[in-house]
């Protein structure tokens, strides 16, 4: 699939390569909800059939989704997903910590771009990503002032930083513990021990301390992994987040 367009940050002095699929016909002519997914380079292609087999099965509304990138896979010296990603810094990613200046290239350059090319709704903004880009997405979930209101995190890698992530979140909700928004949180059964067991930690602390006006779904995937999980839990995600009539059992 090729890019609509590139954007420049300021904030990370990098440029980003933006995917694009938005309603066509007569969804066009009303304001869209966004939904961002990290690692646009190498996994909107599963987004998007994700997608149009939730349109195809099951009820949920027109979206307009959007696929972040830097034009380069994973490997390439171009993809900078392990400073962008990442919250904080630790030694095993030298540039690592950059996820705050990400987040404000979010918000404060991408979202205004987006918006200016296309009618985008402002009560609903999402953000998606599974591993390391389900890591940055529920960071920007609990940042403030709040942005987005519909996360949907695959196989987050709340291993990083010895779980830094718990803490943020943990900090956040000292700080207020009311969030409007919606979560969907998911694994595969046949992921590693870290990746399910940590995510549990994660649903535990927000069963213990949650936060009033946000609603959680979790959701485990027999016989899937790290890698072969990604269709069902995009689907399933935005079915719960945005269907009506709920999952059919993808």
């Amino acid at each position: 699939m090729k890019p609509a367009f590139t954007v420049h940050s300021p904030e990370t002095a990098t440029d980003y390569t933006v995917y694009i699929d938005a309603p066509a016909g007569s969804a066009a002519a009303e304001p869209s909800t966004a939904m961002l997914f990290m690692d646009g380079d190498d996994q909107f292609p599963a987004a998007l059939g994700a997608y149009r087999a939730a349109r195809r099965f099951d009820d949920i509304p027109p979206l307009m989704l959007v696929g972040l990138g830097y034009g380069a896979s994973y490997s390439r010296p171009a993809n900078k997903r392990g400073r962008d990603y990442t919250p904080t810094f630790h030694s095993d990613e030298p540039a690592s910590g950059g996820a705050e200046l990400f987040c404000h290239f979010l918000t404060d350059t991408l979202w205004p771009e987006l918006a200016r090319r296309y009618s985008l709704r402002n009560d609903q903004r999402g953000v998606a990503g599974h591993s390391l880009g389900s890591l940055l997405a529920l960071y920007a979930l609990w940042r403030e002032p709040s942005f987005f209101t519909h996360c949907l995190a695959s196989a987050p890698s709340i291993w990083w930083d010895d779980r830094s992530l718990l803490k943020v979140i943990a900090d956040r909700h000292a700080k207020n513990p009311r969030l409007s928004a919606q979560l969907y949180l998911s694994v595969g059964e046949n992921d590693s021990a870290s990746m399910t067991g940590d995510l549990t930690l994660l649903e535990q602390q927000l069963r213990t301390a949650p936060f009033e006006g946000l609603k959680v779904t979790s959701r485990r995937f027999p016989r899937r992994n790290h890698f072969n999980v990604l269709p069902d839990a995009f689907q399933n995600g935005l079915v719960s987040l945005f269907g009506k009539s709920g999952s059919r059992g993808h």
